[in-house]
């Protein structure tokens, strides 16, 4: 589809809009459908019909979150555009996605004013500094920064918080302590594992809800097919190994051992390889240690009061990336 006349000229593509021209309102349609790649990118999805998907899912749950990531991504975004990235990489959303989880981060853990306000966007600006950073440190080893810049950003800006007395918590921070023993607690059903099949898909984006997770399964649908079949795999395979090794339900139901798989299956198997029996057993074990590990660094974290975040996921992948050369079955996308 064409849209052309003397002021405006646009095209739709299958992965958002293209822009041509440099007039005020082309850059404004330009830096929307940038945002909107970078709201994407937060499941991996260059794709600006699958970032409005999860902004709709996002807002059905929660204004307040959904015009967090909104400023999130245009702060981060906009800090890029000011300090001359390179243009493709800021068209892509790669400087948008850390901010969007960066700022519904800090909203989620502090109590929103003013002030936090103002403190949420330095935080999203400082999270595309921090990109920049690993992308060029990471090139040395071709790895993906993947949200490493929103789990350090996010909680260098939340511990800071324990010197800032006109910053509040929310209290939904983790409750500081030593680990203790789990016990099985609760009793697992059907509504505990659908429940927590579309809550480990809405978690990504710090959301507990059903309807907002079969929303983000809809945009991921409408990006690809196969991300949002590895989603589903990796949420599920989450919420059983998480039910097999007894964890409460509650933790379950809320998709608290899904989100982080769900990125691990979509990034190895629909974006850093190639879908074949090698990288489908190779991203199921990923995703088995993806949980394990956000089990091992929610107690590592527990001392302080801070949450895993998104740290498994990245770890994961990272070592999975690393290894890959050695496995000649494994074919990089």
């Amino acid at each position: 589809m064409d849209v052309n006349n003397t002021k405006l000229s646009l095209r739709f593509s299958a992965t958002g809009l293209v822009v041509e021209g440099n007039s005020p309102a082309q850059r404004l349609i330009s830096f929307i459908d940038t945002i909107l790649r970078g709201v994407g990118q937060v499941m991996l999805q260059n794709n600006s019909y699958a970032g409005f998907i999860f902004l709709i899912g996002i807002f059905y749950n929660s204004a307040l979150f959904g015009l967090a990531v909104l400023i999130g991504t245009a702060a981060s975004t906009a800090t890029a555009i000011l300090l001359a990235v390179d243009r493709t990489q800021i068209r892509q959303g790669l400087f948008g996605f850390n901010g969007a989880l960066v700022a519904i981060a800090l909203l989620y853990f502090l109590e929103p004013n003013l002030l936090t306000w103002g403190y949420v966007i330095v935080a999203c600006s400082f999270s595309t500094v921090f990109m920049a950073a690993l992308l060029n440190l990471f090139n040395i080893w071709k790895l993906p920064t993947l949200t490493a810049p929103f789990i350090l950003t996010t909680l260098c800006f939340v511990l800071a918080c324990a010197r800032f007395g006109r910053l509040h918590s929310t209290n939904l921070l983790p409750i500081a302590g030593l680990p203790q023993a789990a016990t099985v607690e609760g009793i697992v059903t059907t509504s505990t594992v659908l429940e927590g099949l579309f809550n480990g898909i809405a978690q990504v984006f710090f959301q507990g809800n059903v309807i907002t997770g079969v929303i983000f399964a809809i945009g991921l649908l409408v990006s690809s097919r196969l991300a949002f079949l590895t989603a589903l795999v990796g949420s599920l395979t989450g919420v059983v190994l998480a039910w097999g090794m007894g964890a409460a339900e509650h933790a379950i139901r809320s998709g608290a051992f899904g989100f982080n798989c769900v990125l691990t299956a979509i990034a190895i198997c629909s974006v850093f390889f190639i879908l074949d029996t090698a990288s489908a057993i190779y991203g199921l074990l990923a995703v088995i240690t993806t949980a394990v590990a956000f089990a091992a660094i929610s107690a590592a974290l527990q001392p302080i009061g801070m949450p895993a975040m998104t740290a498994p996921f990245v770890i994961v992948v990272w070592l999975f990336v690393l290894a890959s050369p050695v496995f000649p079955r494994l074919r990089r996308a």
